[in-house]
């Protein structure tokens, strides 16, 4: 069950593999040469390489276009992604389309369709960030008209995947701050899922105890055996979201960061223990169909405390340490005035998967309420 950190003899057995003649690899031009993937990774010179950089910080259907024409016009046989959430997501839907004209991908996309029948392109992802797990899930996201959608699709799970500590552990205070409070959080948002089970627990518990243990040291204090298993509580993390999706903090957090431009994983710290906290004191209207008093207990064992108070506190600590700032008035955020546009970019089907059913008056409290 656990992930293990990759062997860089595994990574140039796929790139120099014969059947893969033309390579079409997208990246980031900062996370490529800051992570020195460039360096590290070394793709054979003797293929058929063509990069495409990245401009945009989010997943934008604008840039996603321009990735499916420039595939279309080389006709890779890979397509290998190295850098962050975005990166993996652009690679993942350019890799399951075939000859969909754009304005119908478009109208799939928003009206959440299936967009492909089958795998059209060999995917291979190297996170070079520890946070989403994106390398793991048979989901994306893509934004459209600064709204995210959501793409769901067993065949959007790359073929390959590969770990390497030395493409994090230089990455800047804040992208490790953000990116590995997002682990912690799909963690924690899989274990009360209404969709979680039996396996999806297994994943979450052991990413917990892994992102809990390291979070903090990995951010201040960057070492080999820190980044490798914060690397490691990721892709459990994802593993767990892969079976159980994500829930309201995801599902609120994602207008923070088209409105506001807050990175994704400090846009979910913005309400994570408010709803944490409103889950629990709700407990007695769970429609979950598992124990979700013993879900808090394990979340409760994870974070080494005895209550529901205790936690709420622990991870405001946490935030603290790990400089997330959660004042909307510090960030300049007047959460009032916008509440209404907050409340039209939420991801209804993250809402769904809360254990409690919330309703608009539910969100508006958790946003506006001091806990």
């Amino acid at each position: 069950m656990i992930s293990e950190i990759s062997k860089l003899k595994d990574f140039k057995k796929v790139v120099s593999n014969k059947k893969y003649k033309k390579i079409f690899l997208i990246t980031g031009k900062k996370s490529f040469y800051a992570s020195k993937a460039n360096i590290f990774l070394k793709l054979p010179k003797y293929k058929n390489i063509r990069y495409f950089f990245k401009k945009s910080y989010l997943p934008q259907f604008d840039e996603l276009k321009i990735i499916l024409k420039e595939i279309k016009d080389f006709n890779p046989d890979l397509i290998l992604a190295i850098g962050g959430g975005a990166v993996i997501d652009y690679a993942k839907i350019s890799s399951i389309i075939d000859n969909i004209e754009i304005e119908d991908l478009k109208k799939k996309l928003i009206n959440y369709e299936q967009i492909s029948k089958k795998k059209k392109i060999v995917l291979a992802a190297v996170p070079t960030t520890a946070g989403s797990g994106a390398e793991v899930t048979s989901n994306a996201v893509i934004y459209i008209d600064n709204i995210k959608y959501s793409v769901e699709d067993k065949n959007l799970v790359p073929e390959y995947y590969f770990l390497f500590t030395k493409l994090i552990i230089n990455n800047p205070k804040i992208l490790k701050s953000s990116a590995g409070f997002d682990a912690i959080a799909q963690a924690v948002e899989s274990l009360i899922s209404v969709k979680s089970d039996n396996k999806s627990v297994l994943f979450a518990k052991k990413s917990l105890q892994l992102s809990i243990n390291n979070y903090l040291s990995f951010i201040k204090s960057p070492n080999s055996e820190n980044s490798k298993n914060m690397l490691i509580a990721s892709n459990l993390a994802g593993k767990a979201i892969n079976i159980s999706k994500t829930t309201a903090p995801h599902a609120v957090s994602y207008p923070f960061s088209t409105i506001f431009g807050i990175s994704h994983g400090h846009a979910v710290s913005l309400t994570f223990e408010k709803f944490i906290y409103f889950n629990h004191q709700k407990i007695n209207f769970s429609v979950s169909n598992f124990d979700l008093i013993k879900r808090y207990k394990i979340i409760f064992n994870s974070f080494k405390v005895s209550d529901i108070r205790e936690l709420y506190f622990k991870i405001k600590m946490i935030k603290k340490e790990a400089n997330l700032e959660d004042s909307y008035e510090k960030l300049g955020i007047n959460i009032k005035s916008n509440l209404d546009k907050i409340l039209d970019q939420i991801n209804i089907l993250r809402l769904k998967n809360n254990p409690i059913p919330l309703k608009e008056k539910d969100v508006k409290h958790v946003l506006t309420s001091n806990f």
